[in-house]
């Protein structure tokens, strides 16, 4: 099962899902509980301000409900092949 956490709202993940055609779901963490537990709520930069905000993580849990891999500061080119290819290898 895939599914996507973000801390947005509800209607930005329809909108989201709806216009990237994404075939799974996407929870809602608007209070970042779940980020905060993961370690992955962060302060971020960008053009030098400082903000609070998620690091792309993708967690791999495996059937037993244990962390199987986690793939830290998710870059998008080759990470489907990558988290594919591991989870091929959970078995």
């Amino acid at each position: 099962m895939v599914m996507g956490v973000s801390p947005d709202g509800l209607e930005s993940h329809r909108k989201f899902k709806k216009k990237h055609g994404l075939p799974y779901n996407l929870l809602v963490d608007e209070g970042h509980r779940l980020a905060d537990a993961f370690g992955i709520w962060k302060e971020k930069s960008l053009y030098g301000l400082k903000y609070m905000g998620v690091e792309r993580t993708t967690v791999i849990i495996g059937r037993d409900g244990r962390i199987a891999r986690i793939f830290s500061k998710v870059k998008i080119p080759g990470h489907v092949q990558a988290v594919e290819e591991a989870v091929r290898g959970l078995g």
